[in-house]
């Protein structure tokens, strides 16, 4: 669940959505190595905290991020062994630099179809591998 320096809106919840925090607190984590990678965007800067999802991953469990190309640079940094995958939409193709951060590259056509790949690639921590898939 990625951390932010924006405020809340209505509907979210703290923990749930995002874990929202002061400007004053991102910097304590981010100086104590608590975040993987993070990034700005406008006044507010995001982040992943990175002691939950290393629990996850001690635990054997598949970690899927939602980051940006700068961000999973970071995440290769710290987690040389990351396995990492490119999404892109249909008729787009990632220049060299861009492809040698990911293991992977799928394009983004259909959902199910990514979603079957990515569980093929990273296995699935649903004791069916049919509740992973997206629906709708």
């Amino acid at each position: 669940m990625p951390a932010t320096t924006r405020p809340r809106r209505e509907r979210e919840v703290d923990g749930e959505d995002r874990v929202f925090l002061a400007p004053a607190e991102f910097d304590r984590r981010l100086a104590a190595g608590e975040l993987l990678e993070w990034s700005r965007a406008g006044p507010y800067r995001r982040g992943t905290p990175y002691p939950p999802l290393r629990t996850r991953l001690d635990a054997g469990r598949p970690v899927l991020l939602p980051l940006d190309v700068s961000g999973a640079q970071a995440v290769r940094a710290r987690l040389p062994d990351a396995r990492l995958v490119l999404l892109i939409p249909p008729g787009r193709r990632p220049d060299a630099a861009v492809a040698a951060t990911f293991e992977h590259t799928l394009t983004h056509d259909r959902a199910d179809r990514v979603a079957d790949e990515l569980v093929g690639l990273l296995g699935s921590s649903y004791p069916d591998p049919a509740w992973s898939r997206v629906r709708g």
